[in-house]
């Protein structure tokens, strides 16, 4: 689909320093000098800059681009590590560690700078990304402040154990499944012939170092101490993340605007329906735009932190 940018903006790539190769992504941005800078860190699993991969055609990254583009607001949107435009950045797309892509916001922040010479850089993280990007504002002083949506306020065994009951009850892999990420959470790895194949995608040899990593982290405790700005979003009918999720990290850092989203999914399409199937629909509509007061609440804070930040 060919997105309707004015002619009077600037849509330019853009690269940040990885690894072995460069980091890629896309700059989105009024024409005027001094705006706001809004980097979009991707959720899980192959998923690119524009918020699509092999099971999500929403473009959600893209309309959050465009939705802030109208107001005043420049985005950058970037490919993983090892993934798409930055294919080159790593052999292996798979040999990753939360840390990583914590290192790779924060080459993204220094390189948004240099190029656009804003004094910092606001940093959106959606679902895992919003997991990414509270472990870079650690250590990233550029940050301006975070915008956490769609983010799990709970440690992911907390969620995985809860996703594996509901989905296997009943189901002889469910001993095997438990078995394997108490192991992960310990830090021992899982030798392939533990694992049965029904469980191989979720639990695969090659994805286990960053299972591990991302098992260790609790996103209330990284966001308990953090004392710039912080917006949470949370859609209402998210079937992945929740409410009880957003209120949990509200709860850690009492400071943080909370926005709740009536319609919102999980990809932030609006959703009228208890219909789980018509839920999952707009994960493979580009055309769908985003759920109201999505776009809105992300430009008011970004232009009003201060104002949301008390």
């Amino acid at each position: 689909m060919q997105s309707g940018i004015p002619p009077h903006v600037v849509r330019a790539d853009i690269d940040a320093p990885g690894p072995a190769g460069p980091l890629r992504g896309t700059l989105l941005s009024p024409a005027a000098h001094d705006v706001p800078v809004v980097l979009i860190v991707p959720g899980s699993g192959p998923t690119d800059r524009d918020g699509n991969g092999p099971y999500t055609r929403a473009s959600t990254y893209r309309l959050i681009a465009e939705g802030l583009l109208s107001r005043g607001i420049a985005s950058v949107r970037i490919d993983k590590r090892g993934m798409f435009g930055s294919a080159s950045a790593i052999p292996d797309a798979d040999n990753v560690t939360l840390d990583d892509y914590a290192t790779d916001v924060h080459s993204w922040v220094t390189a948004i700078r240099q190029r656009t010479g804003t004094p910092c850089v606001w940093v959106s993280g959606h679902s895992e990304g919003g997991l990414v990007s509270l472990v870079a504002a650690q250590h990233t002083a550029d940050i301006c402040g975070l915008i956490l949506v769609s983010t799990a306020g709970r440690p992911l065994g907390q969620v995985l154990r809860e996703q594996l009951q509901s989905n296997l009850a009943n189901s002889p892999l469910l001993n095997n499944a438990m078995s394997v990420l108490d192991d992960l959470e310990a830090g021992q790895p899982v030798d392939a012939t533990k694992i049965d194949p029904g469980l191989m995608p979720l639990f695969r040899p090659q994805v286990q170092r960053f299972l591990m990593s991302e098992l260790a982290a609790s996103p209330t405790t990284l966001l308990a101490g953090y004392k710039k700005p912080v917006l949470i979003v949370q859609g209402l009918q998210d079937l992945q993340v929740s409410q009880q999720d957003a209120q949990l990290l509200k709860h850690a850092n009492p400071q943080a605007k909370l926005v709740l989203v009536a319609n919102a999914n999980h990809v932030l399409k609006a959703v009228r329906t208890r219909d789980r199937a018509g839920n999952l629909a707009t994960y493979s509509d580009p055309d769908l735009p985003l759920a109201d007061h999505v776009v809105e609440a992300i430009a008011t804070f970004v232009k009003k932190p201060d104002a949301e930040h008390r």
